[in-house]
């Protein structure tokens, strides 16, 4: 029995006061934690003795006040590789990827390049880099879990309204195609698999009251190997962790191999107190 979960934390020191109660609250064996913010040696100062405390083992792969990713681990944290071999960086390599064994699953936390603007270098970079990433995971071994913030909206039904996002990144044909390329691997989108049709969203911009009108985007992923797949009971979003004072803009994903701990939750835990009728076209608040 195995409950992994995946967090863009927005910054560790700042989530801090969330983080840990949060650890106590799900008891996830296994984490990925994307957007550190922090050097390697500062997140190991911050982490180290509360992370022991609690069992965990812990890898990192920083860097200063940007990107930076984390591995925590229960149940072993073997063969940790920081990084992707021959990824691409802008232009140097970025703390953006990092992976190991644990319990016998080969566990990637990912935060993928935002992208930015359509067609800037910087979208390009992400492109190249998700082809890097897709090399790799290629590679093997065959039991594999990909985790992380992803920053594309798989289709149209992973975001609010679909016109609002014409024009920006996260949900163009190239960004997509890259996603589902590497999902030609055997990778399972488990969350979408257990709720097909739901509105589930795991991002929602700070900005316009965007979280209280469940006006968000799916672009946290977990994606399983067949194997692990199979083993998949339970998979959710803990909307709660997005509510209240001080929280990322994105919640956790957490899925339960074998045993369902909490029953067989989901999609969203709570689930958003506003209609989820359809909606009028909305304008993002970056581009009012």
């Amino acid at each position: 029995m195995v409950r992994i979960a995946t967090w863009n934390v927005n910054s560790i020191k700042q989530r801090m006061p969330r983080f840990l109660p949060w650890l106590d609250e799900r008891q996830p064996d296994v984490v990925c934690v994307q957007e550190t913010k922090l050097t390697d040696a500062a997140i190991s100062e911050l982490l180290d003795d509360e992370l022991e405390r609690r069992g965990y083992q812990a890898a990192y792969y920083g860097q200063a006040q940007w990107n930076g990713v984390a591995l925590l681990s229960k149940v072993g944290l073997d063969d940790v590789v920081r990084g992707i071999p021959d990824a691409p960086g802008f232009p140097d390599p970025e703390a953006r990827a990092i992976s190991a064994t644990c319990g016998g699953i080969r566990v990637h936390s990912l935060y993928v390049p935002n992208g930015r603007t359509v067609g800037s270098d910087h979208y390009d970079y992400k492109l190249a880099w998700l082809e890097a990433l897709r090399r790799d995971i290629a590679k093997g071994p065959d039991d594999a879990v990909v985790c992380g913030d992803m920053n594309i909206a798989p289709a149209d039904a992973d975001v609010f309204d679909p016109h609002a996002y014409i024009g920006q990144t996260h949900v163009t044909p190239p960004e997509r195609a890259a996603l589902a390329e590497l999902q030609k691997l055997g990778l399972h989108d488990v969350v979408r698999e257990r709720w097909p049709t739901e509105r589930v969203f795991t991002y929602w911009d700070y900005r316009a009251g965007m979280f209280h009108q469940d006006l968000g985007m799916r672009i946290d992923l977990v994606l399983a190997s067949g194997n692990v797949a199979q083993r998949v009971q339970a998979a959710w979003i803990d909307r709660k962790a997005r509510k209240g004072t001080g929280p990322s803009d994105h919640a956790p994903v957490i899925v339960d191999l074998d045993e369902a701990r909490d029953g067989d939750l989901g999609p969203m835990v709570p689930p958003p107190s506003s209609p989820r009728g359809p909606r009028k076209t909305t304008t993002l608040p970056q581009a009012r």
